[in-house]
């Protein structure tokens, strides 16, 4: 792990699966992220909270390979490139991986995935995806991220009115989202042609998270609630109630179809508070 505390906020970053699994301004009184108290730390198994990469491939894997789902780089270590206090006081975390024998096997291409974490007022995230192999490739990806919430009957969740949805639940048909999104039941859809910038306002906390992000045009709305959390063996039963999935992502059209040889892309998401 590696801990980190500034004149803005505190974090825990881990170098396993490349995830920040804590971020809290100084300021405030509550986390930013979800973490389970069930969760798993051992080789092969993600960490249930905080933001898991996924990648290079979003969801269950359709190749009939039974590869891992959301991809491999979040059940791997990561290497540290850089840690760097920059002149504002703000913190840098630079965490990167490579194709390896490993993931290869899973997945025929040479590239290099660097993601830096920017700790100050407002949590900063970029993700780039750099092709440094001679074929061209194409990536699904998301910020899986895990917001805490002080009960998911007290979040709304602003920005997507309007916009179409793919409705995992109702055999992926798509739909069109009516006002703001209240979440009282299971929840899993990908919003497509989503704003740069989506809030979070949960009135428990007296709090509203706003996200902004960048090289992505699709947001993913997600919460097992009591139907589907018992499915999940690093969750309680009551876990549900406390955090939202709310995930800056590249899937269906919004896919990065072709990266070609010494080409790069980068996702970015702001996460401020307020």
């Amino acid at each position: 792990m590696i801990d980190i505390s500034n004149q803005y906020a505190k974090a825990t970053i881990s170098t396993y699966a490349g995830q920040i699994i804590s971020y809290q301004p100084n300021s405030a009184t509550e986390d930013l992220f979800f973490l389970s108290d069930k969760v798993l730390y051992q080789e092969g198994k993600s960490i249930r909270g905080g933001v898991p990469i996924c990648w290079p491939w979003f969801g269950d894997d359709t190749s009939g390979f039974e590869r891992p789902p959301h991809g491999f780089v979040r059940n791997q270590q990561w290497n540290v490139l850089s840690t760097e206090t920059l002149e504002d006081g703000r913190t840098s975390v630079i965490l990167t991986t490579s194709d390896t024998d490993m993931t290869r096997e899973l997945w025929h291409y040479e590239f290099n995935l660097e993601l830096q974490l920017i700790i100050g007022l407002n949590l900063e995230m970029k993700l780039k995806t750099k092709n440094t192999g001679k074929q061209f490739f194409t990536i699904t990806q998301a910020l899986h991220t895990y917001f805490k919430v002080s009960d998911v009957s007290n979040v709304l969740i602003k920005g997507l009115d309007g916009k179409p949805y793919i409705d995992k639940l109702d055999a992926f048909a798509v739909k069109q989202q009516a006002d703001d999104i209240i979440v009282s039941q299971e929840i899993d859809r990908i919003y497509q042609k989503s704003p740069k910038q989506i809030s979070l306002t949960d009135s428990g906390f007296k709090r509203t998270i706003t996200i902004s992000s960048y090289g992505s045009d699709t947001t993913i709305v997600w919460n097992p609630w009591s139907t589907s959390v018992s499915k999940i063996a690093d969750l309680n039963l009551e876990s549900y109630r406390n955090f939202v999935c709310v995930e800056t992502a590249n899937v269906f059209t919004d896919s990065l179809t072709i990266i070609p040889p010494g080409r790069e892309h980068v996702v970015t998401t702001v996460f401020s508070i307020s």
